[in-house]
């Protein structure tokens, strides 16, 4: 079955760094566009960033700059490389998958920016 599993999360200063990191399996990666969302309590969940299959980002317009999504297409994993970090940037952190009608999440991961 699809498993998303992201790590990398935890507690950074204002302006520091994180990377974000999704390891999939459970279907051929390859073939498909790769997200990360973000959401606080109480908030809907905001698409943050994506890369098409073919390695082409998008991201929302608050990242653009600070934010570096990438893919690894042989170690089947997607990454967010997260700089600039700013207060409002905290949020959990969740890795998707569209694969025909079915979106599919990881647990999450929490990033938080505080000094």
């Amino acid at each position: 079955q699809v498993q998303l599993v992201e790590s990398g999360g935890g507690l950074v200063q204002p302006g520091g760094s994180l990377r974000l990191s999704c390891a999939a399996s459970g279907f051929i990666f390859s073939l498909y566009a790769m997200n990360w969302y973000r959401q606080a309590p109480g908030n809907e969940r905001e698409l943050v960033a994506s890369i098409t299959a073919g390695g082409d980002p998008n991201y929302v317009d608050s990242v653009k700059g600070r934010f570096t999504i990438s893919r690894d297409n042989v170690k089947n994993a997607v990454y967010l490389q997260m700089n600039s970090l700013k207060p409002e940037d905290t949020d959990v952190y969740y890795c998707s998958v569209q694969i025909i009608f079915g979106r599919y999440w990881g647990q999450g991961t929490q990033v938080t920016v505080s000094s």
